[in-house]
């Protein structure tokens, strides 16, 4: 990204994550709301959201539309964050936007933050680009998240899970009406009076009911798809499979809404009728990277398995598939943690699939030490096989300790897997999207 950009990106993080809409609204004013120059898919909840958002707009794609994607984090580069059919924003194009952004900033006297004026770039850029529709994941929570200002028809909600409850409230039910953008406000994903569809997943069978309570009291409507045995993908693991079942319903949707509506009303009517065969056989190419990530060499062998978990219950899912796909296997296990993570608890429950344990850090500041991480394994009756500073040298060393042939597996940290692909982006095709970028910030806001 060229300097002057990146400098006022990174001057913003110093206000941190600022629920709310006036920000956002205001700048999106004084720059021709470009927000409502497409249409839009709101993906939110509080696990899954990257790659059901990935799948849709890839299926999307695949019928003809002109699709944009708005992600968050990264893993190398910001431009990875704003898409169109699958090609990151460009870096004279984002330096070009944020800068229009930072002098609406100051015209209007607003202090926008990191992930709003990120989100302000995408709706620019979008515009830019007559796109069709974009799929945006939402930052944190729903109705105040910066991305809903798009207000879109469609809304997928891929699970409810405690987090960040200071903002979004203490209890399940709590949160669900935030991701929902139920409470509170006129000005919300919800409104009173639309006729919004709701794309359940991952939720219990009282939350479900919730749900489907509140949106009715709304005049929207709720669908919650069958998990399908049919979808093959890429990554590995049932929770993928159950967020591409939520992808396939949403792109179903969605096209059926668009040939509802009347052709003076439509920025997407193409009478493009919904191709179930089409999906699944897109669903077979898209691999979210760094999420149960196969690595596959020009042989056909797999030499890393990526995976991003980076708390116990991600943990959980990656033992999970691990039982699955691997089923008595034990692998090397290249493995960091940032300070604040119950990196205890991850490696108790890791230690069944792990025959030899490689411990690193990055130099992202917040990254535990290896001395502690060494510590933690002790604390578990565990030997550390190697511990470095992370670099392709020391993948290197680990794999040449790797005498049986299985991959190695790298994982604890999305910042870390962020690091692995950078490393390995040109030597693996299933990195081949991020050959050409430079890394930038990985303050993961």
């Amino acid at each position: 990204m060229i300097q002057n950009g990146l400098e006022y990106l990174n001057s913003r993080l110093i206000f941190g994550m600022m629920p709310g809409l006036a920000s956002t609204r205001k700048l999106c004013e004084a720059l021709g709301n470009p927000q409502k120059k497409f249409k839009t898919i709101h993906v939110v909840g509080t696990n899954g959201k990257g790659s059901t958002s990935y799948y849709l707009s890839g299926v999307l794609q695949a019928h003809g539309l002109k699709t944009g994607l708005y992600t968050s984090p990264h893993l190398v580069s910001m431009r990875e964050r704003i898409r169109v059919n699958d090609l990151p924003i460009d870096d004279e194009s984002l330096d070009r936007l944020i800068m229009q952004v930072k002098s609406a900033a100051e015209k209007t006297q607003v202090e926008p933050t990191f992930f709003e004026v990120l989100t302000i770039v995408a709706f620019l850029y979008y515009a830019e680009q007559n796109i069709d529709v974009a799929v945006l994941e939402a930052g944190m929570g729903g109705r105040l998240d910066s991305t809903a200002v798009a207000d879109g028809e469609l809304i997928v909600l891929t699970s409810i899970g405690l987090e960040h409850t200071e903002v979004l409230g203490s209890t399940e039910s709590a949160i669900l009406k935030e991701k929902m953008g139920v409470a509170g406000s006129a000005q919300s994903i919800i409104s009173n009076g639309c006729s919004k569809t709701f794309v359940l997943g991952g939720l219990s069978e009282a939350l479900i009911a919730e749900a489907k309570v509140f949106a009715a009291s709304h005049g929207c409507s709720c669908v919650v798809p069958e998990i399908r045995n049919d979808i093959e993908l890429p990554n590995l693991g049932q929770h993928y499979v159950e967020n591409a079942s939520l992808s396939l319903k949403a792109a179903e949707l969605f096209l059926q809404k668009s040939r509802n509506i009347s052709v003076a009303d439509a920025v997407v009517n193409k009478g493009i009728v919904y191709d179930d065969a089409l999906a699944l056989t897109t669903l077979t190419t898209r691999s979210w990277a760094g999420r149960m990530q196969k690595l596959i060499d020009a042989n056909g062998v797999t030499k890393f398995i990526l995976d991003g978990a980076h708390n116990s219950h991600a943990v959980r899912r990656l033992v999970e598939t691990l039982d699955k796909y691997y089923p008595n296997q034990k692998f090397h296990c290249v493995f960091g943690a940032l300070r604040d993570k119950d990196v205890g608890e991850m490696l108790k429950l890791m230690a069944p699939h792990v025959s030899a344990w490689h411990i690193t850090r990055t130099p992202y500041p917040r990254f535990r030490e290896l001395i502690d991480l060494q510590s933690e394994l002790e604390k578990l009756g565990l030997n550390v096989a190697s511990a470095g500073e992370f670099s392709r040298g020391y993948l290197n060393e680990v794999c040449a300790s790797v005498t049986d042939g299985s991959p190695v597996l790298i994982t604890g940290s999305l910042y870390m897997i962020g690091a692995t692909v950078q490393a390995l982006k040109d030597d693996f095709d299933g990195l081949a999207f991020f050959r050409g970028m430079e890394p930038t910030t990985n303050e993961h806001r």
